[in-house]
């Protein structure tokens, strides 16, 4: 029987990114999670630390009893997650993250090669060209983060921009973008990122939008 995470190994772990699996911690708390393969160390500089498959099981799983940890550990814990931020991709309409630009251009790039390296290991045949489970599971966030990545512009409170929206229908996203060249350009992002995409138009309004859906082959 595999033995469980530490206690404060668990909190490394509950405390990665919603979005991508990227981890804060200690370099002995990443280290450690190597080991058991419950994360991996992104080969490309800055060199995050990311949850591999197993980790995010174990994330989603109930907590089981685990042994406890030292108390060096649990502080370094703390003291590692307690400024630990959550990243998620802006889907249009919000406020504005509070982060300077170049700060949030390094993190969405972080996010984006994490999920690239999701998608090495999880896709049965090792593609990056093609969307995961997790991307077919959190549709809005991943769509969101291919737009975000390739440098497209949300929309904000008073601005213009795109927005992606949930559909009734399964595993589609609704892109919006008021600017046509803006919401064209949108969708060969999202061919290129691996979705399939069509332009359709609001019967009341003939304004244009995309649904985009992730591809499986």
């Amino acid at each position: 029987m595999t033995r469980p995470p530490t206690a404060a190994q668990r909190r490394v772990i509950d405390a990665a990114d919603p979005v991508t699996g990227r981890l804060r911690g200690t370099e002995a708390q990443l280290a450690a999670l190597v080991k058991r393969e419950l994360a991996f160390r992104h080969p490309r500089p800055p060199h995050d630390h990311f949850l591999t498959p197993a980790g995010h099981r174990i994330r989603e799983s109930e907590p089981e009893i685990a042994e406890p940890a030292t108390a060096a550990e649990a502080s370094a814990t703390s003291n590692s997650t307690a400024t630990a931020g959550v990243f998620a991709a802006r889907i249009g309409g919000e406020e504005k993250t509070g982060v300077a630009p170049a700060a949030r251009t390094r993190e969405v790039h972080s996010a984006w090669q994490g999920l690239l390296e999701l998608r090495r290991m999880t896709n049965p045949d090792g593609s990056v060209e093609r969307p995961c489970g997790w991307e077919r599971s959190h549709l809005v966030q991943a769509a969101a983060l291919a737009l975000e990545a390739a440098g497209h512009r949300p929309a904000g409170r008073d601005a213009e921009g795109y927005r992606v929206r949930v559909t009734p229908q399964p595993e589609a996203v609704a892109v919006r973008d008021p600017d046509g060249e803006a919401l064209r350009a949108c969708a060969g992002t999202l061919e290129r990122a691996g979705w399939q995409v069509s332009e359709h138009k609001e019967p009341r309004t003939g304004a244009s939008y995309l649904l985009a859906s992730p591809r499986r082959t």
